[in-house]
């Protein structure tokens, strides 16, 4: 994706340098680590080979001018209970402090167009929110069990892309 007059742009993870993961793991320990059981150094450890070039994980991080304030990734596993189903969008997150400027708008948008670009024809994911994800084309599939701690029941969802 390009930049835009804010010098808002995404690009591919493809190193897992020090300010990547510190940003990645504060964001997604409290998130989803710890109220999984995760240790931070886990989830650390799981960023770290999460940045891949040519196979996934495929991590794309959203960067305002040369900082770093959003990612998601590609990923083949992100319910271990539904196997049939990749691959996933997971770990789509945007820092707080840069919410409800429109940045979302951009990270969302972003993941078809790079769906696409990586030669992938449908794309799933699960969530809490409700109404986010169908302004974008997301087609919701039904509530799912995650057998997860919080919150169990979730809203599964696929795109397609071609």
């Amino acid at each position: 994706m390009s930049k835009t007059e804010n010098e808002l742009s995404l690009r591919p993870v493809t190193e897992a340098t020090e300010e990547f993961l510190e940003a990645a793991v504060n964001w997604l320990y409290p998130w989803w680590g710890e109220p999984e059981g995760y240790g931070r150094e886990e989830v650390r450890t799981m960023m770290m080979h999460s940045c891949e070039r040519e196979r996934f994980p495929r991590t794309y991080g959203l960067f305002l001018e040369e900082k770093l304030i959003g990612m998601f990734q590609f990923t083949l596993c992100d319910m271990d209970i539904r196997p049939n189903l990749y691959p996933w969008l997971a770990n789509l997150y945007l820092a707080p402090e840069y919410r409800g400027k429109g940045y979302s708008c951009f990270l969302i948008g972003a993941v078809k167009e790079e769906a696409e670009k990586a030669g992938l024809h449908e794309l799933f994911l699960y969530t809490a929110h409700e109404g986010l994800y169908e302004r974008y084309g997301w087609e919701f599939c039904g509530m799912v069990d995650t057998f997860r701690k919080t919150p169990r029941m979730q809203r599964l969802y696929r795109l397609r892309i071609r």
